[in-house]
């Protein structure tokens, strides 16, 4: 059951990333250097969360001084998969161009950014690299996920600018609620999470009783 909550979240995850792509108001630092590379030099956005990924592994391996988590890149792979997978059905079927239309296309994408987010980090199977970032930096500083998470965004935006991705309003509000969404969402999945897991693996007394007699 817990591999299924990794997935999902991977999924809404990747769903949220492509709503805040084609909103056309800005992505997340992160994304926005993906996406910029993927213009600029070429390959998928998919493609370069891979790439990405593995220099960041290293990265994490370096900061906790232990071998580095390769498991990671099973992470990156799917959540690569997912982002061009979402890229292209949402290509035709969703294309805001209303400035209202286009702020509830982002507003979507932030929500499951976050929820996708926190739902697959509490399965704590494989991060992606740069949560295990976000994780590592909120352990070695002692401080929260919203401020971990906000300097991680810093250092992607100033990137995604020498990308030339697509930087926004939409961009800024990532940087300042993107953190505090993850906050939120963190408590309420791992209530659900917990009590759901507890749930599956309790055995069945009552049924086991009949059985036997």
């Amino acid at each position: 059951m817990k591999y299924v909550f990794y997935v999902v979240g991977i999924l809404i995850l990747t769903l949220g990333i492509s709503f805040t792509i084609q909103s056309d108001l800005g992505t997340s630092p992160f994304d926005a250097l993906l996406v910029g590379l993927s213009i600029n030099v070429g390959l998928t956005v998919g493609s370069w969360e891979i790439i990405i990924a593995l220099i960041l592994i290293c990265c994490n391996s370096l900061l906790k001084r232990q071998r580095p988590e390769v498991l990671g890149l099973l992470t990156a792979f799917v959540t690569g998969f997912g982002i061009d997978m979402w890229l292209f059905l949402l290509h035709n079927l969703i294309t805001p161009e209303l400035w209202y239309s286009q702020v509830v296309c982002f507003t979507i994408g932030l929500v499951f950014i976050g929820l996708g987010t926190a739902t697959y980090l509490h399965t704590n199977f494989a991060p992606i690299p740069v949560d295990r970032l976000t994780l590592i930096i909120q352990e070695l500083t002692k401080t929260n996920i919203f401020l971990a998470r906000t300097f991680i965004y810093l250092v992607f935006l100033m990137l995604a600018m020498i990308s030339n991705g697509p930087i926004g309003v939409g961009t800024l509000l990532n940087v300042c609620l993107g953190g505090i969404i993850l906050n939120y969402f963190m408590p309420l999945t791992s209530k659900v999470i917990d009590r759901i897991l507890t749930h599956s693996s309790t055995p069945n007394y009552d049924k086991d009783k009949n059985h036997s007699i």
